[in-house]
């Protein structure tokens, strides 16, 4: 991708695990139709196990070498992402100014929103067919986004990020989705490669890095989560 080769590293990380994660999780298997998260979804707090997540993240970035620590920290607005970018850099040395884009926040769900698999069969039956027909690629849910709809404005972020920040360090604490569609820009994926990349989670906290190699931004790892040994960990948790 034209737009992130001037970079020298380029990380991604997904938030710390979240009460929205927790609650995803404890309807799993069962007849529910909402998940019962009673925030907004920019305001969904980090659980306890995710604040200890963002601490470990931030012994690891304190571990990196001089010349593989962000230059630029880049943080989604919702309160999962920058309450772990915060507490992963209070963990570390270098000072480091976080700066908020809403262009990296979590995909807009719309009308779907805080409902699970069931919820969507059965309250708007007519938009699971219009899934399963498009594929979850072009699928944008009424009031929300389809993936391409996200890769478009990440093409825009990650635009003004090389402007900004020329042979920089990036550091960007987001969203599963991000990292996600971030893979499928920076390598040049097609529809089919990144959908069956996505059926494996994004565990919380885990690592995704590029290094520019010379010619353009090489892949290190994908969601890496060795640096998490030590901290309470569970199962990777599904979006939210």
């Amino acid at each position: 991708m034209a737009c992130v080769n001037a970079l020298q590293w380029l990380t991604l990380t997904r938030h710390g695990e979240s009460t929205g994660n927790v609650a995803h999780q404890a309807v799993l298997g069962t007849d529910a139709e909402e998940v019962g998260i009673p925030e907004r979804d920019a305001d969904i707090p980090l659980s306890d196990t995710g604040r200890a997540q963002a601490a470990a993240l931030g012994r690891w970035l304190e571990a990196l070498p001089d010349d593989e620590r962000p230059t630029a920290v880049i943080s989604s607005p919702y309160v999962r992402s920058l309450d772990t970018a915060r507490i992963a850099l209070a963990e570390t040395s270098f000072a480091a100014r976080i700066q908020i884009d809403e262009r990296v926040r979590d995909r807009e769900l719309g009308v779907l929103q805080g409902l699970t698999a069931r919820g969507v069969r059965n309250r708007f039956p007519e938009e699971a067919e219009r899934l399963r027909h498009l594929g979850k690629f072009y699928h944008r849910p009424p009031g929300g986004e389809s993936w391409a709809d996200l890769a478009l404005r990440l093409r825009s972020f990650y635009r003004d990020l090389q402007s900004a920040a020329p042979g920089g360090r990036a550091l960007v604490v987001a969203h599963d989705a991000i990292v996600v569609l971030t893979r499928y820009l920076v390598e040049e994926l097609t529809e089919q490669e990144i959908m069956e990349i996505e059926k494996e989670p994004i565990a919380n906290a885990s690592v995704t890095r590029w290094r520019h190699d010379g010619s353009g931004l090489a892949p290190v790892c994908y969601n890496d989560r060795t640096h998490l040994a030590a901290a309470p960990v569970p199962p990777p948790t599904a979006p939210r």
